[in-house]
Order: C-alpha cells, then structure tokens, then sequence
C-alpha cells in the first residue's frame, strides 16, 4: 500500500477501487473487504483466494465479478492490505 494502513477509511477504500477500475463499491464488495481486514488484524496476512472463497461466504464466481483479474490481490489493495502470500 502507498499509505499508513491504520490510516485506511473507506473514502481511500473507493480512490483505489476507482483506479482498479472498480466505480462503485456494492455491499458485496465491503463484506468481502471488511472480511479480508478483520482477519489480517486478527491473523497478521490477508487472506489467499481459496480461503476468502471459503470463508467469506461469497463463492469464487463472484469474486471475479467483484474484483476482476485477480480477486484477493485487489480486494487486498482496497482494503488496504498487503497482497495474500502466493499472488504474483
């Protein structure tokens, strides 16, 4: 991430969406993201696709439509998280 992650709100959140080419964060998109930051401050590590599909109770086809080319990566971004272990 380019800034403080303890600075991260969701007005940041929709700047990087924005330049994901993502205009507009549906409910969806903040359960999956709101997922992925509660348990990277639980755990230390954001969450690998295979995971967040199992876990976060949206199944892996919509992730690709949440989050195109590469769905945990840029949901990780959003949230502002480091990338999960295992993205290129």
């Amino acid at each position: 991430t380019f800034f403080n992650r303890n600075e991260w709100n969701e007005v940041i959140a929709r700047e990087i969406a924005a330049i994901e080419r993502i205009p507009e964060l549906n409910p969806q998109h903040w359960t999956v993201i709101n997922f992925m930051r509660a348990v990277f401050e639980k755990e230390g590590d954001a969450l690998s696709i295979r995971r967040l599909t199992k876990e976060s109770g949206v199944d892996t086809k919509t992730l690709y439509q949440l989050f195109p080319k590469g769905p945990a990566k840029k949901a990780a971004r959003i949230a502002g998280l480091p990338k999960p272990k295992g993205c290129i």
